[in-house]
């Protein structure tokens, strides 16, 4: 065999090979990790999650007792009601405010139910002082709600369905945010402008934002068109699960940009059980005030990196200042976990119950040094 033909074959054999796994629907890749489906694109993947999760996808609509004086001028308000993740100082600047939307009663929004028995998450802004609940379903029955918990922290709340006797409402499967991807296929489901059940579809266009929303801000941020009325609605994976809850938009005017902001399915998962339970959630508090680490903080207090959490002020008597915590030292690990960024340790303490002893890993005068913190209870004024 000539020594041209041997190279012949070898070629034709590569590339035999290196096209194989996209034909037998296998690759090398970390798409294995993704939370749904690879591809919906030259499918009718979406069209199938439109028609089995539509159902479960549920209008909300909110009253109150107030009605404002007439004559006054009309209430702006930013694209999700009263809710203004973008008030200074947040990272665009401040928000841009936006006319009042229309809608049934005093307010609306979007909710899922996530069991048979009607128990359905939403956004607490949607719900946030109502003396009303009203649910309605896509086949236009239409139930009363009452409010079981919410937590304006994470801007989540939990209702139930009431005065009937159904035990099988459709419902949505929680899924896992963790395994979300950069560029993943999306759905969103809600009703925006009061057009029910609207569905749109993009991808992930980014991971635990922080939009100066809240202190345990973590965000997906999506290009799928979210509107006013989406708020608390669902955003799916290529499985139909839900990985988020449609919470806010970035916009000038009012309509979507392609920023839109989602509550990871797995910050409502952690918290539902206390909901249902409780009401409300409780959090530990450790008691100090923490700052960002600059390079230049981090040359004066002799640190290898600008990791971790600087503590500038420690609450008198409170659980860092019994456990020896100080002013200037650097967290840099809590409860075993690394704390990459100042955001982080809020996350993380809010976590802990109230009364359980922890590991704090500080950096004292370029020094490591481990102490053990008891937590106290979270109260409402207090900040983590």
């Amino acid at each position: 065999m000539s020594v041209d033909r041997k190279k012949y074959l070898l070629a034709a054999f590569l590339a035999v090979f290196l096209i194989f796994p996209f034909l037998s629907g296998t690759s090398f890749n970390s798409a294995f990790a993704l939370s749904g489906k690879v591809n919906p694109v030259g499918t009718n993947l979406i069209v199938e999650i439109a028609k089995k999760q539509n159902p479960a996808v549920v209008f909300v609509e909110s009253k109150t007792k107030f009605r404002p004086a007439k004559g006054n001028p009309k209430d702006r308000r930013s694209p999700f009601g009263n809710h203004k993740p973008f008030v200074q100082p947040g990272p665009f600047g401040g928000h841009s405010p936006f006319p009042q939307q229309p809608a049934p009663g005093n307010g609306s929004g979007t909710g899922f139910l996530i069991d048979k028995e009607g128990y359905i998450l939403t956004n607490n802004h949607v719900v946030e002082n109502a003396d009303v609940i009203n649910i309605i379903l896509q086949n236009e029955k239409k139930y009363e709600a009452k409010l079981i918990g919410s937590d304006s922290k994470t801007d989540i709340a939990l209702l139930k369905i009431v005065n009937t006797d159904s035990k099988n409402f459709p419902y949505l499967t929680l899924g896992n945010s963790e395994n979300v991807e950069v560029g993943e296929w999306v759905v969103a489901i809600g009703n925006p402008f009061g057009l029910d059940h609207t569905v749109t579809a993009g991808v992930v266009s980014a991971k635990a934002r922080n939009i100066g929303a809240g202190p345990y801000d973590e965000y997906i941020q999506t290009d799928a068109s979210i509107n006013p009325g989406n708020s608390g609605g669902p955003l799916l994976n290529m499985n139909g699960e839900v990985i988020g809850i449609n919470t806010a938009i970035f916009s000038r005017t009012g309509g979507n940009v392609g920023i839109g902001f989602t509550i990871p399915i797995k910050m409502a998962s952690d918290i539902l059980d206390e909901l249902k339970k409780d009401g409300k959630v409780t959090r530990g508090w450790l008691g100090v005030m923490i700052q960002k680490i600059t390079p230049e903080l981090a040359e004066t207090f002799k640190l290898s990196d600008s990791y971790g959490a600087l503590i500038n002020d420690v609450v008198p008597n409170g659980p860092a200042a019994r456990g020896g915590l100080k002013r200037g030292d650097v967290i840099v690990k809590f409860n075993g976990v690394e704390i990459v960024s100042v955001q982080n340790l809020p996350k993380q303490v809010a976590a802990v119950d109230p009364g359980k002893s922890v590991k704090v890993e500080i950096v004292r005068d370029g020094n490591k040094k481990s102490l053990d913190v008891t937590l106290d209870k979270m109260k409402e004024e207090k900040q983590a």
